[in-house]
């Protein structure tokens, strides 16, 4: 479907607000791990990382604390949140949007963002690289996912409808770039019926 929402940030959050229990458990714990351990090897030792859309905070931010990073989290749905708090006890949690990063400069020595940024309605992309590279350390290091094709529209996903809104990877990696970042690796991955980047 590709009618327009008038508030694709809302609308989001509150598909994610009424599915989280469901998406939690339909989610495929296992996904990423060698890139996690790949960028887990590439921080500073007891890294900072910033987890963005961290949802219930498994896989990626279980992860990351047992390898002896320090984590805070980002979600825009509350009840993505209440569940992070269950799986990952005593990290840092804060109900907010990536658009706009209440962090200070250079704050992280690392920031992940796994399906999530393919939400962002696609005025932004640029607005949220910039963002995340003003909270990272010079030299810091960033792990995301992207949509693979160019589409935006909404669809049903695990019960409710939901918004996504992506460019093509080359298009949506040449903006990575022009705000300062150097590509390490870029691949297709295929979680689910789709493909990311």
């Amino acid at each position: 479907m590709t009618h327009k929402i008038p508030n694709p940030i809302a609308f989001v959050k509150r598909g994610y607000d009424q599915i989280a229990a469901t998406y939690h458990a339909q989610r495929n714990l296992l996904d990423n791990r060698d890139l996690l351990e790949e960028f887990a090897r590439l921080l500073a030792p007891r890294g900072r990382v910033l987890d963005i859309g961290c949802g219930a905070g498994v896989p990626v931010m279980k992860f990351l604390v047992e390898s002896g990073c320090t984590v805070t989290g980002i979600d825009i749905a509350w009840e993505m949140l209440a569940l992070t708090k269950k799986h990952v006890p005593g990290v840092q949690l804060f109900e907010m949007n990536m658009i706009h990063l209440a962090f200070r400069a250079q704050s992280f020595d690392g920031l992940t963002a796994f399906y999530t940024i393919f939400h962002v309605p696609r005025a932004y992309p640029r607005q949220v690289f910039a963002m995340f590279s003003r909270v990272l350390k010079p030299g810091g290091v960033m792990l995301i996912s992207l949509g693979w094709s160019d589409w935006e529209g909404t669809e049903e996903f695990h019960g409710t409808e939901m918004y996504w809104s992506h460019y093509p990877a080359e298009t949506s990696l040449s903006l990575v770039a022009q705000v300062g970042f150097t590509l390490l690796r870029s691949e297709p991955r295929y979680p689910g019926d789709g493909t990311h980047c």
